[in-house]
């Protein structure tokens, strides 16, 4: 994994949200997913946005940044891990996830895309590699465990198999193999990450 100083909320107006006015109207939710190392979870989803809601690059909502720490930003900063240990989302209890924004109506179809990534026995791709709560499971939804997108995110699992289990998450919780924590964006918001980290390439050879 790479090492930076860069500040994530610097960056902020350079990846904001390119929504045509088309589609502006729609009734879209800010909604986060962390599942080990967000390089591979942003290529799943940047490939969700563009097959179902036919977005073209310009039009990508998917960034990766941090979320779930009950510490916040520091000095108005949430970092990578970095040599003067400057903010570190892993200090404030934050995981790696990646932010969209996207059509309540669809929620349920991303939500299956991130159950995907998990194998039967609920093993996240990087489960023995990449491990520690920077890492865990979780998902952020308005509303937390009470929001109606919960409901469709257990149903979205359960027609991936139902290998996953879900808890209402407190912050700074712990990494556990196949436990997604339902984390409400209002108390556990997104930060966007440093520049150097958007648009990696995925985990299998060949995937860009």
């Amino acid at each position: 994994r790479r090492t930076g100083l860069s500040g994530g909320t610097f960056v902020a107006a350079q990846l904001s949200l390119c929504i045509p006015e088309s589609r502006a109207e729609e009734d879209l939710v800010d909604v986060y997913f962390g599942c080990g190392c967000f390089w591979h979870v942003q290529h799943e989803f940047v490939e969700a946005e563009k097959q179902i809601l036919g977005r073209n690059d310009s039009e990508l909502t998917a960034f990766v940044g941090y979320a779930g720490g009950r510490g916040g930003s520091q000095d108005g900063k949430v970092c990578y891990h970095n040599a003067l240990s400057i903010s570190e989302y892993s200090s404030l209890g934050h995981a790696e996830v990646v932010r969209m924004r996207v059509p309540s109506s669809k929620f349920g179809l991303f939500a299956e895309e991130y159950c995907k990534l998990f194998d039967e026995k609920g093993n996240r791709p990087d489960q023995f590699g990449d491990v520690g709560p920077e890492y865990r499971n979780l998902v952020g939804i308005q509303g937390g465990t009470k929001s109606p997108l919960a409901q469709e995110l257990i149903q979205a699992s359960k027609r991936q198999g139902d290998k996953l289990n879900f808890a209402a998450g407190k912050g700074n919780d712990k990494d556990a193999r196949a436990t997604v924590f339902v984390m409400d964006t209002a108390d556990f918001p997104f930060y966007i990450g440093e520049t150097y980290h958007q648009f990696h390439d995925g985990f299998n050879w060949g995937e860009r």
